[in-house]
């Protein structure tokens, strides 16, 4: 459905839809773009991502393959020395790992191990994250995992407009872009634009502003972040909710920016406390924002277990707003 916001077209559409239509548009403007994967022809997706492009676009350029991540993932880094433009679909995050000798010790390493003679501009999409009861296999967030490897981009999409407008930004790339959707979000809806831009990948955005503490967060854990900064308006509380967007590299100036400003930091992160990327996020403010802080920076993560299938645990499992809430009032009332 088309309507007209501020003169501008807009169009309603699912996250899942701005996804389809994003690799739409590449096959269209790109001869060079292909889709390969398990279950993205006759099926359309694992999530119905890729529903009625087999159709569209023929069996040449949305290919099913068999169950070989492996198998797969290597025959589009082949494509992309070769000079194509493949968008790779692994079903879930977990399910990389079985890709991660492609991934991490050849995609990453091929441009530095040829001495910059050879790119390996691929595509890589999955999807991440928990709260669908799809078990232990199938709800970790291990996109903070990649973010350790050089030679990649790692790309967390959580707003429409990203989730549009990212593939064509990360298929111009000539090096890896593993592109994490997570999973939750596919079902989102809101209006978008009717003519979208490229989006830039480079850069963090502040979603709310604020200046009492900073919230950061990426994907599904934004809204999260957002919702709990509604909340805490309620009390006299302003939080600035920062959407890291690119988990690497990482623009730390928005985030340190931020805390500079409002002297505390919340780090969401719906991947696992040890080794995380909130880590990382902690100790970038520690070495370049300590100063600034009136208060220890805190992070809420997933529980340290592997996902559980039951609703309540899961939900016990993963960040919610209602600890962010109650951090953030512990870290103003100690600290003033």
């Amino acid at each position: 459905m088309n309507t007209s916001v501020n003169g501008s077209q807009t169009v309603h559409l699912t996250y899942r839809e701005a996804v389809r239509e994003a690799i739409r548009e590449a096959l269209q403007k790109d001869d060079r773009v292909f889709l390969i994967g398990e279950d993205v022809g006759h099926y359309g997706g694992a999530f119905g991502v890729s529903k009625g492009l087999l159709q569209e676009f023929g069996s040449d350029r949305i290919m099913d393959t068999p169950l070989c991540e492996s198998g797969f993932t290597g025959a589009g880094m082949g494509a992309a020395l070769g000079g194509m433009r493949p968008i790779i679909e692994v079903m879930t995050v977990n399910f990389s790992l079985l890709a991660a000798d492609q991934i991490l010790n050849t995609a990453a390493t091929y441009l530095h191990m040829s001495g910059g003679l050879f790119n390996v501009p691929i595509v890589i999409r999955m999807g991440t994250g928990g709260g669908k009861q799809l078990a232990a296999q199938h709800s970790h967030s291990l996109e903070g995992w990649y973010a350790h490897i050089p030679g990649i981009r790692v790309l967390t999409p959580a707003v429409l407009e990203d989730a549009r407008g990212m593939l064509w930004t990360a298929l111009e790339d000539p090096d890896p872009v593993l592109i994490f959707e997570n999973t939750l979000l596919y079902t989102m809806e809101g209006n978008l634009s009717a003519h979208p831009k490229p989006v830039d990948i480079d850069r963090a955005k502040v979603r709310r502003g604020g200046s009492d503490v900073t919230l950061i967060s990426y994907s599904a854990s934004l809204f999260k972040a957002l919702a709990a900064a509604e909340t805490l308006a309620q009390d006299g509380i302003e939080a600035e909710v920062i959407d890291l967007r690119t988990l690497r590299p990482l623009d730390e100036d928005t985030f340190l920016n931020s805390v500079r400003k409002t002297h505390r930091a919340v780090i969401i992160d719906e991947g696992w406390r040890s080794g995380s990327i909130s880590a990382e996020i902690s100790a970038r403010i520690m070495e370049k924002a300590f100063y600034d802080l009136d208060a220890p920076v805190e992070r809420i993560c997933a529980a340290e277990v592997p996902m559980p299938y039951a609703h309540h645990l899961e939900q016990a499992a993963l960040p919610q707003p209602e600890t962010i809430v109650q951090t953030v009032k512990r870290m103003v009332a100690r600290h003033g």
